[in-house]
């Protein structure tokens, strides 16, 4: 679904024609001007060259440091843990290789959107909005809102069955969706300090997830041998179809598209200067590429925790979400601290974190989509209502019912994959092209390249 064709104005590339008219002012931004991170390093200045990138500073990477790990959380949320340990468990470690690409592919898509956000100032959302025709631009919404919702709806049941396990089931599963549905508020708290704090948080919870996967790991001790042979020979049956399917769904999800465009713009940029739009993209595409490798790791220590324990047993079929702690606790035992509530304490990091990025997302969906000018906590109500009140309907109807719930959450993950090319193709399609994205559009290799991506 190209771009419509306008006018010789709307030809203009958006970096120069961004700040030409006070109603651009009105326009819904992903950031306020105050709310953004100043980079500051020892050659700014008036006098120097800024037709390219400056040299390389740590200083400047640890400032660009941020968008990536925030990105990569919708990498790690309950969904993709559902889908690493059912991968794990009926596939063994024949999938890993698969994941290893879903994961490569996951951020040449997250590249193209950071670039897509960073040369126009505009996250995708947005240029959809003033890009697409009307009717084109509402499927768009829609199909973004819906692939968020089925992704909200893991990440708030994820939580719940975390809090279920380490309150030793005293707290049901409704009662856990109710606790989560308030994490928009510790949200909005935390956005008040600033950006920098929040992506603190965010990096907080990514390594409480690296540390209990790791320890669950550690106790597992699965085959060196046979995780290096899956994630270097390709290999899929007819039997694990929906794993794979599976596996890829979790791993591209449509609203990461529009919520990573939209987090690079958290740092100012100077985009009167090529040099310093060339400048950010590199050091978006390092902590981007760092972000999603540590993600890939732990995904890995999931599936193969799964895949040690639990593949070719009668277990394997039944295992998911909701039971997998208790068949872990009776497969490795208690030890020095039960892996049940190693299990759970990683679970919640998982779901709190991306239930967390999920109201970021949200709001720029449809404030991107709908031009709205609203408070943020408004937005975020209006956001977490949308997800919170189908998921609340899931968590009482399916709360005495735990295989309906895992065989729900793996359809969820087939459904991810069916609304991709409702964000990959608009992405494409804008930063193919020279009058969005200026002397930053793609080549005709990594357009080939992504073409292929979008297609598998």
């Amino acid at each position: 679904m190209p771009p419509r064709e306008e006018s010789e104005e709307s030809e203009r590339p958006l970096l120069s024609r961004a700040h030409d008219s006070e109603e651009d002012i009105l326009d819904e931004t992903a950031y306020d001007s105050s709310e953004k991170v100043v980079i500051v390093g020892i050659e700014d200045g008036d006098g120097g060259d800024w037709s390219r990138a400056p040299p390389f500073s740590w200083k400047k990477l640890w400032l660009f440091t941020g968008p990536g790990f925030l990105m990569s959380i919708a990498f790690l949320d309950p969904g993709n843990l559902e889908g690493d340990l059912q991968a794990g468990a009926i596939a063994g470690y024949s999938l890993l290789w698969l994941l290893l690409w879903a994961t490569a592919m996951g951020l040449l898509v997250q590249l193209l959107a950071a670039r897509l956000g960073v040369a126009t100032g505009r996250h995708l959302a947005e240029l959809c909005r003033d890009e697409y025709p009307k009717w084109a631009r509402m499927v768009l919404w829609v199909m973004a809102e819906l692939a968020l919702i089925g992704a909200d709806i893991q990440e708030v049941i994820g939580s719940a069955i975390a809090i279920k396990i380490l309150s030793n089931g005293v707290l049901p599963l409704w009662s856990g969706v109710i606790i989560t549905a308030f994490d928009c508020f510790i949200f909005l708290f935390l956005e008040n300090y600033g950006v920098r704090k929040l992506e603190a948080v965010f990096a907080v919870l990514i390594a409480t997830m690296a540390i209990s996967f790791a320890w669950m790991f550690g106790e597992a001790k699965p085959s060196g041998v046979e995780l290096l042979l899956g994630i270097l020979i390709p290999k899929l049956s007819s039997k694990t179809i929906k794993q794979a399917v599976g596996v890829v769904g979790c791993i591209i999800m449509p609203h990461n598209v529009f919520l990573h465009s939209a987090l690079v713009q958290s740092r100012e940029i100077d985009h009167s200067k090529k040099g310093r739009v060339q400048e950010a993209l590199n050091y978006y595409s390092i902590e981007s590429t760092v972000a999603l490798i540590l993600s890939f790791i732990i995904n890995l220590f999931v599936t193969t925790v799964f895949a040690k324990g639990f593949y070719g047993t009668e277990q394997a079929n039944n295992i998911g979400l909701v039971n997998a702690g208790q068949y872990l606790q009776e497969k490795y035992g208690g030890g020095f601290f039960p892996i049940l509530y190693i299990w759970g304490i990683g679970l919640l990091a998982a779901g709190q974190s991306s239930t967390i990025t999920g109201t970021y997302a949200g709001q720029f969906i449809m404030g991107g989509f709908l031009n709205l000018r609203l408070k943020k906590w408004i937005r975020a109500l209006i956001t977490r209502s949308c997800a919170i009140v189908p998921t609340m309907i899931v968590a009482l109807v399916f709360d005495t019912s735990e295989d309906t719930l895992d065989v729900m959450n793996e359809w969820l993950n087939v459904l991810q994959s069916i609304q991709i090319p409702f964000a990959l193709i608009p992405l494409l399609c804008l930063v193919s092209k020279e009058q969005i994205m200026g002397t930053f559009k793609i080549g005709p290799v990594l357009k080939v390249v992504a073409w292929l991506v979008a297609a598998w």
